[in-house]
């Protein structure tokens, strides 16, 4: 009983501070279960603030799905736009967490984190730092995505650079270097993963060193530090980075980590970093981008350069591959798993396969290799020369109900965000703002 109340009492604390709610002081002959209800209406104040809000890469569960339902995607013609911004060449994506949007660029050889007010685009600050972003393939600048936890954000730059910064003011709390201070090894396009907030740690992948012959290797494949003062914890593994994320899942009582790496998809407990099972999947150019997808017991992993897609299943001492084939190929963009059926592009088609046995429902062209994320049943869609669109996430054949070129043919690998009634697109430097809520403005 006492836990419950001080979760409640925390719970309103946090609403009070976000929507300024002014809590009469109970007296003396007010009665414990008045106190818990006002402590509950404030609990669920608190909860129904913070749920349609998008705090790091792939949303609120790394998943890559909004529970988001009161937002339009019938738009007539273009979705109204709020603002545009400058914020630096770069591929990071956006996170929007209580009012305020986070992204990355790069300008003239230095890293910019920017924080903007989510309805204006005015900038409330920004972090710089010197940082390279020139790339082989000419698509330059930062791929992290910044992850935004209790009043702290987290961001790696291309080399390695992690930092832990005051989301309210941009300042400093503590920073890494993933190769000097991790013994980490920058793959060949730069570092692309977002950092893992999970309890009181991050995680983070730092890559190791390739041995001859498979012997000799070295370095941290993956580390968790202490979230408030980067203390490292541990750090685990010889594989060499890859350009995906790690995501956390519950088994059997254990939190799990699960890291895609440049040739394998490696779990451990998040207690010591222990290694418990790992997968082999190598891909040309040891490129794995695509984030896992973790439903049950069962781990959707998927690569480009016609590797294609597999479920496995974790249960016992082995993970066992319950299908894979090459009918999704992710080559950079992760796709979303809606009532048992996945979303996503095979390079430049988007398609709809079954979880369970990896039957393709069916296949649409016309986007390029774009991105999406989901929304309840509908799909978000940024195609890669600048087209926004929403379509009906159903298995039967797809369905779409709105499009719009929102940018001018420009590529662009960027998954879009919906938060509070505002979906987020970005193209090379330009950050776009769209109105698709229902609130009056």
């Amino acid at each position: 009983m006492q836990g419950l109340i001080g979760r409640l009492i925390l719970l309103g604390r946090r609403a009070r501070r976000r929507y300024r709610v002014t809590v009469v002081r109970l007296g003396r002959s007010r009665s414990i279960r008045d106190l818990l209800l006002s402590l509950l209406a404030c609990s669920i104040a608190s909860i129904w603030a913070s749920a349609d809000d998008w705090p790091q890469w792939r949303g609120p569960n790394r998943d890559g799905v909004s529970t988001e339902t009161s937002w339009r995607g019938d738009w007539d013609g273009k979705p109204k736009r709020l603002w545009e911004a400058d914020v630096g060449r770069g591929y990071s994506s956006m996170s929007v967490s209580d009012g305020v949007v986070f992204t990355m660029g790069n300008r003239d050889g230095m890293d910019f984190v920017h924080a903007l007010d989510s309805d204006s685009g005015k900038q409330l600050w920004e972090h710089s730092y010197p940082c390279v972003a020139k790339d082989p393939n000419n698509r330059p600048g930062p791929r992290c995505t910044p992850t935004v936890s209790e009043g702290r954000v987290y961001t790696v730059s291309r080399q390695g650079d992690l930092f832990c910064l005051n989301a309210a003011r941009g300042n400093v709390l503590w920073s890494k270097h993933l190769v000097e201070d991790l013994n980490g090894s920058v793959p060949k396009w730069g570092y692309s993963t977002s950092p893992l907030v999970v309890a009181d740690t991050v995680i983070v992948e730092p890559g190791g060193h390739k041995g001859v012959l498979g012997f000799f290797s070295t370095g941290a494949a993956t580390a968790a530090l202490n979230k408030k003062t980067g203390e490292v914890i541990w750090s685990q593994g010889t594989e060499s980075a890859g350009y995906s994320s790690p995501v956390a899942f519950e088994y059997q009582g254990e939190t799990i980590i699960a890291t895609f790496h440049a040739d394998a998809l490696v779990a451990r407990g998040l207690e010591g970093g222990e290694r418990l099972w790992s997968l082999p999947w190598k891909t040309s150019y040891d490129v794995n981008a695509a984030t896992p997808i973790v439903s049950g017991t069962r781990i959707f992993i998927s690569s480009g350069y016609n590797t294609g897609a597999a479920v496995i299943d974790f249960q016992g001492n082995e993970p066992t591959v319950v299908w894979r084939n090459r009918k999704m190929r992710n080559h950079f963009s992760s796709s979303v798993l809606i009532d048992g059926y996945l979303y996503g592009f095979d390079r430049n088609a988007l398609k709809c396969l079954d979880f369970q046995t990896g039957k393709e429902q069916w296949k649409k062209r016309g986007y390029g290799k774009g991105a999406l994320i989901g929304a309840g049943n509908r799909l978000i869609i940024q195609g890669q020369r600048g087209l926004l669109a929403v379509g009906i996430a159903s298995p039967r054949e797809y369905e779409e109900i709105s499009r719009a070129q929102v940018f001018g043919g420009k590529e662009t690998w960027v998954p879009p965000v919906l938060a509070n009634g505002q979906i987020y697109c970005r193209y090379q430097e330009r950050l776009v703002c769209f109105d698709v809520g229902n609130r009056k403005r």
